[in-house]
C-alpha cells in the first residue's frame, strides 16, 4: 500500500517538478545578473502594479475629479475649478453649526461620524475584549461558541443590514416579542435616538467575532506562567488583567483600535439598508454623503463627492499615525522602566 500511495504521489507531483526545472534555468540567470536585490524586486512587481492600478492610480484620479466642476462623469468633459470644492466644504462661521456651513449637510454627516466614532470604538473594543476573555476560559462547547461569533462576518452587510431591518421594523420580530409581554411597539428604526442606537448595535453585532479572533489569539499567546505565579501569589483577577493580561494584549489591542476606528468612519452598507441614512439625516454618514452626491442625487457633482473622500482619507491617515504614535511611545516608556 505505501509503494501504490509513493507512486501516486511522484505521478501528481511530475507536473510540478516539471514546471520547476522549466522556470529553473531563466531565474538562475536573472538572479546571476540582477542579484538579489533585483530578484526581491522581480518578484514585488507583480504586487506593486496591482497596487498601483487598483490604488493609487484611483487616489491620483479622484484627487483629479476633486479639482474640477459640473455633473459631467468623464473626466476631460468637467472644467478646472481648483480648490473650489474644498472651500465649499471647509467653509464654516462656526463648525460645531452645521447650519452655518456651506454645505451645511456634509458637516451634518460630520458630526454624525464623529459621533458613531467615538462610540463605536469604545464599545466595539469593550465587547470584543470581553468576548474574547470568554471564550478564552475553559467553558463547555467553546469551540461552537467560537464559530458562533464569528459566524456573523462571514455574513454579507447587505444581509445583515437586511435581517436587522426585519428584527426592528415597526411590526417586526422584536416588537412582536415585546408585544407578547404587554409592552406597546417600539418605531426602533423612525426615531431618531433608536435609529442611530441600532447602527452601534447592528455594526457590532456583525463585526465584533473578527476583532475578537484577533484578541483571543493575542490571549493564547501570553504565557500559562505568569497566571500560575500570579495564582499561587492569590493576585486578584482584576489586578491579574491590568498587570499581566492587558500589557501583554496591547500589540493586538492597539491593531483591533486601529481597524475598528478605520471601519467606523468608513460605515456605509449596513447602516444604508438598516435606514438609508434616516430619519431625516440621523444615520447620514460621511460615506453615505459622497455616495448619494457623487451618484446618487440628480444634482450630482462628483468633485464635491471625490474633495470629501480626499478629506475622510487624510482625517484616517492622520488618526492612525497619531495612534500608532501613542503606541509606541507607550512601548518606549516600557521598555526604558
Amino acid at each position: 500500500m505505501s509503494a501504490l500511495t509513493k507512486s501516486v504521489g511522484a505521478v501528481l507531483a511530475a507536473p510540478a517538478m516539471w514546471l520547476a526545472a522549466l522556470i529553473d534555468k531563466p531565474l538562475r540567470a536573472l538572479q546571476n545578473r540582477a542579484g538579489f536585490g533585483g530578484m526581491a524586486a522581480f518578484f514585488l512587481f507583480p504586487n506593486m502594479a496591482i497596487f498601483g492600478v487598483f490604488v493609487l492610480l484611483p487616489l491620483v484620479v479622484n484627487f483629479a475629479y476633486s479639482m474640477t466642476g459640473g455633473s459631467a462623469l468623464f473626466l476631460p468633459d468637467r472644467s478646472f475649478v481648483g480648490g473650489e470644492q474644498y472651500a465649499r466644504l471647509l467653509t464654516c462661521e462656526n463648525y460645531a453649526n452645521p447650519r452655518t456651513c456651506t454645505d451645511d449637510l456634509f458637516w451634518v454627516a460630520v458630526h454624525n461620524t464623529a459621533l458613531f466614532v467615538v462610540l463605536q470604538v469604545v464599545a466595539m473594543t469593550v465587547v470584543a475584549m470581553v468576548t474574547a476573555l470568554i471564550l478564552n476560559r475553559d467553558i463547555r462547547a467553546r469551540s461552537f461558541w467560537r464559530a458562533v461569533f464569528f459566524f456573523p462576518v462571514l455574513l454579507s452587510p447587505v444581509v445583515v443590514g437586511l435581517i436587522w431591518r426585519w428584527i426592528l421594523q415597526r411590526e417586526g420580530l422584536l416588537n412582536y416579542f415585546l408585544y407578547q409581554f404587554g409592552i406597546e411597539p417600539t418605531v426602533w428604526l423612525t426615531d431618531r435616538t433608536w435609529a442611530f442606537t441600532a447602527a452601534i448595535g447592528v455594526s457590532i453585532w456583525a463585526h465584533v467575532g473578527f476583532y475578537a479572533l484577533i484578541l483571543l489569539a493575542g490571549l493564547q499567546a501570553i504565557p500559562r506562567d505568569l497566571y500560575e505565579a500570579a495564582e499561587m501569589d492569590g493576585t486578584r483577577p482584576s489586578r491579574v488583567f491590568w498587570r499581566i493580561t492587558l500589557p501583554l494584549l496591547m500589540p493586538n489591542l492597539l491593531v483591533v483600535i486601529v481597524l475598528v476606528l478605520i471601519r467606523a468612519v468608513q460605515i456605509f452598507d449596513e447602516v444604508y439598508v438598516l435606514t438609508g441614512g434616516g430619519p431625516g439625516t440621523a444615520t447620514l454618514f460621511v460615506t453615505q454623503y459622497i455616495y448619494e452626491v457623487g451618484f446618487a442625487s440628480l444634482l450630482r457633482n462628483p468633485g464635491l463627492a471625490s474633495a470629501a473622500s480626499i478629506l475622510m482619507g487624510a482625517v484616517l491617515v492622520v488618526l492612525t499615525l497619531i495612534q500608532l504614535g501613542v503606541a509606541r511611545r507607550g512601548e518606549q516608556k516600557g521598555k526604558r522602566s
